[in-house]
């Protein structure tokens, strides 16, 4: 039986470009699917660096979008739009949105839905899209990460590191991860990293050499940038690939010697999500369904939940993020 559509329902929005005060809650209109599209009764929505970067003023919407943040989130699908392709009311899905995932509904484009996997409740299966689909196309497909390989990825114990590390340990590959505390670290090997380097007491890139008897790993997953830009190169083995996704200490390296890239024959190549065309994205989850649901759907991988917050506590959701303190995913729940 489908669900009562309402004709209001509250969102959130930013009031201008700043700190957590700057989100508010509103009551506006429920939106309507398109062709392509359906509308889900949202029960959780994920919280994830861009959303700090739009609030901040750092990372706009594309054109056309909604002005509300959230990219990922999780329920019922309420109405379809036409040429919503198998999809049903009544579903239950998880999925990639290009903004407005911060609401009680939300419009997704159905390409990107993908069904909640079994041993996962609705409020676990929104923290799931965002990360996996940055991981597996950027890992998987622009990494080209192969079973044998050797694998790094930066901020093991966030979303994007706890999904990587599962995702490339299920691909047959050794695991390394970098993390700020002991803590953390222990909690990458939990997860499955071969081993774990506490960045703040020892120098990654030494690190690798040493676990990998100066050969060093063939891809890296990297998020903080600049920084770190002439260590990752130096910690890439022979064509090695470097994945750049974001750069959360600075995306303009001043100085750093080209010259690893050309004597050990290096890939250097990177991708953001959200801007990419609506076909990509359903291509991409179709290589989700096909390669990574299965492994959900067992058991043998899972989102990482670190902490949920009632709908009227985003600015709390986004000062945890902000702290760097957490162990995985943060949702919102919209208490539907």
């Amino acid at each position: 039986m489908s669900t009562p559509i309402p004709e209001t329902m509250r969102q959130i929005r930013y009031t201008e470009a700043g700190g957590p005060e700057v989100i508010a809650v509103e009551t506006v209109p429920v939106p309507k699917p398109g062709p392509g599209q359906v509308l889900i009764e949202v029960v959780a929505a994920g919280v994830n660096r861009p959303d700090i970067m739009q609030r901040e003023g750092k990372y706009p919407p594309p054109k056309g979008a909604t002005e509300v943040p959230g990219l990922e989130v999780s329920g019922r699908i309420v109405a379809l739009g036409e040429g919503a392709g198998t999809l049903s009311i009544g579903d239950e899905v998880c999925a990639l949105v290009i903004s407005g995932g911060y609401a009680e509904f939300a419009v997704a484009q159905a390409g990107q839905c993908l069904p909640r996997p079994k041993p996962l409740s609705l409020v676990e299966a929104a923290g799931l899209p965002e990360t996996y689909f940055t991981v597996f196309s950027n890992v998987v497909e622009r990494g080209r990460l192969k079973a044998g390989e050797t694998f790094l990825v930066h901020g093991g114990s966030s979303g994007i590191g706890s999904t990587a590390i599962q995702i490339a340990k299920h691909h047959g590959a050794t695991v390394f991860a970098t993390a700020g505390s002991d803590e953390k670290c222990a909690f990458c090997r939990d997860l499955g990293a071969d081993a774990a380097i506490n960045y703040r007491t020892a120098d990654f890139a030494d690190e690798v050499k040493t676990l990998t008897g100066g050969k060093g790993v063939d891809v890296i997953l990297d998020m903080v940038g600049a920084p770190y830009l002439a260590r990752n190169l130096s910690a890439l083995a022979v064509e090695g690939r470097l994945v750049q996704i974001a750069f959360m200490q600075g995306y303009k390296a001043e100085s750093f010697s080209m010259t690893p890239i050309m004597m050990k024959r290096l890939t250097f190549t990177g991708s953001t999500l959200r801007a990419r065309p609506d076909a990509d994205k359903a291509q991409i989850a179709r290589g989700l369904a096909s390669q990574v649901w299965p492994l959900l759907e067992d058991g043998r991988i899972r989102p990482i939940i670190h902490a949920t917050f009632p709908f009227d506590q985003a600015r709390q959701a986004h000062e945890l993020m902000e702290s760097s303190a957490h162990l995985g995913k943060i949702l919102l729940l919209t208490g539907r």
